[in-house]
Order: structure tokens, then C-alpha cells, then sequence
């Protein structure tokens, strides 16, 4: 295995199966998948520990209580013991198997440990990509960094870069603070069209309408704030 995937998942009990459907799909890729129950309430530790015992590319790591989203990515790429990590979501919004157009951008620069690689969503509802654009702008601006579509997936580096990091975040400002620190270090980014569907089960945990957007915005120009102060 060259490359290590972290899927966080809190309460997708209905995502799983399918995941793992693909999951079996790429079990002759150079690809380890790497399941966080990320502090679930519902059957996903249960129906983890059931596919643990059936999957040679699958490993599974538990958290007790839901600290966060990054905070749950963190562990599971600490958990890795592959030369590239990287991470993805569990909402099945994007397909597992676009990590095989990410693995040859890999092959295609040699494994150089300069790459960071990004998906670059499309096919998503107009509302949203305002929202993304309007995001990207203001991050752009403030942090004086060409920063967009901040929060597609999956992301993908290799682990020296992430050896480097100091006091990540532990909730959705992850993906913002590894694309950024990547940029700050003058890493290769390299993206890639991912098509973003509607989620197929349950609700996003944070997407939920306008206050929970509001909320999201509060949050990420605070820790843009203080990431501003530490590394600028």
C-alpha cells in the first residue's frame, strides 16, 4: 500500500454498506481505507467491526466521544502507516474510486512528496457554489493565499507534510488549514474534477440551513483569524 484513505464516520449506519461495496471494488488498488467511527451513537461500530474481519484493505479506528470532524480524520491518519494520507467523507456525495485518478497524479509526478492533491467539485446545486465562492473569496482576500472550493475532497499528501503540522483544528477548518499550510509551503497542488451528488442517506451534520451556514462562517473567520496571527 502507498496511500492511506481516513473516512470519518458519525452515524452513517446506512452509508457504510455501500461504502464498503466500493471498498471491495478497489481491494486490488494500492489503496488502504481507513474507517474512523467518529463517536457514533448508531450500528456503525458494529457493522465496522463486522467488515474489519473481511477486508484486507480496510483498517478501523474507534473514538468513544465526537470531539470533531478533524479531530476524527486526525486520529485515523495518525493510524496510517502508508507514504501518502489523505482523507475523504462518508456521505457517499463523491465516489471512492475518483482516488484512482488521485493515485495517478501520484504515479505521474513520481511519488514526489512536494504533491498535494485536492479534488475540485462540480455538479453541485447553484446555492452552494455561491456559498463555496463567496468562502474561497473571503479566505483569498484575508489570508492573501489563492484559496478555493476549500472543502472538496478527497485530500491527499504525503506524511512528512503532515509530520509538520502544529495544533490542527478539530472540526471543519481542518480542510482549510492543511490547504492553506500547503500552499504556505509551496507544495505542488494538484486538483481534479470530482462530481458531487446530493447525499444519498440522512442530513449533513452541519449543513442544515441558514443558521447552521451562519454558524459555519462565524467559525471559520475566527480560526482564519488566529491561523492569520500564528503563521503569517
Amino acid at each position: 500500500m502507498k496511500l492511506s484513505i481516513v473516512i470519518p464516520c458519525f452515524n452513517e449506519e446506512k452509508s457504510i454498506p455501500k461504502l464498503l461495496e466500493k471498498v471491495s471494488s478497489l481491494k486490488a488498488s494500492p489503496i488502504e481505507f481507513i474507517f474512523v467511527n467518529n463517536g457514533s451513537t448508531d450500528q456503525s461500530k458494529k457493522i465496522l467491526d463486522e467488515a474489519s474481519k473481511n477486508y484486507s484493505n480496510l483498517m478501523v479506528v474507534h473514538i468513544e466521544n465526537n470531539i470533531g470532524y478533524g479531530h476524527g480524520i486526525l486520529s485515523g491518519l495518525k493510524s496510517a502507516n502508508t507514504d501518502f494520507i489523505g482523507w475523504s467523507h462518508a456521505d457517499l456525495q463523491t465516489d471512492l474510486a475518483d482516488l484512482l485518478a488521485a493515485y495517478q497524479k501520484l504515479q505521474d509526478h513520481d511519488f514526489s512528496k512536494s504533491v498535494f492533491i485536492k479534488g475540485k467539485r462540480y455538479g453541485r446545486p447553484l446555492l452552494d457554489v455561491f456559498f463555496t465562492l463567496g468562502m474561497s473569496l473571503f479566505e483569498t482576500f484575508y489570508l492573501k493565499t489563492r484559496l478555493f472550493d476549500i472543502n472538496a475532497q478527497p485530500t491527499i499528501f504525503h506524511r512528512s507534510f503532515f509530520n509538520n503540522w502544529e495544533n490542527p483544528p478539530d472540526d471543519f477548518a481542518l480542510d482549510l488549514y492543511a490547504y492553506y499550510l500547503a500552499k504556505r509551503s509551496k507544495l505542488m497542488i494538484l486538483r481534479f474534477p470530482v462530481f458531487f451528488g446530493q447525499r444519498v442517506f440522512g442530513q449533513s451534520h452541519w449543513n442544515t440551513g441558514f443558521k447552521a451556514r451562519m454558524k459555519f462562517i462565524k467559525r471559520t473567520i475566527l480560526f482564519s483569524s488566529n491561523l492569520k496571527k500564528r503563521l503569517i
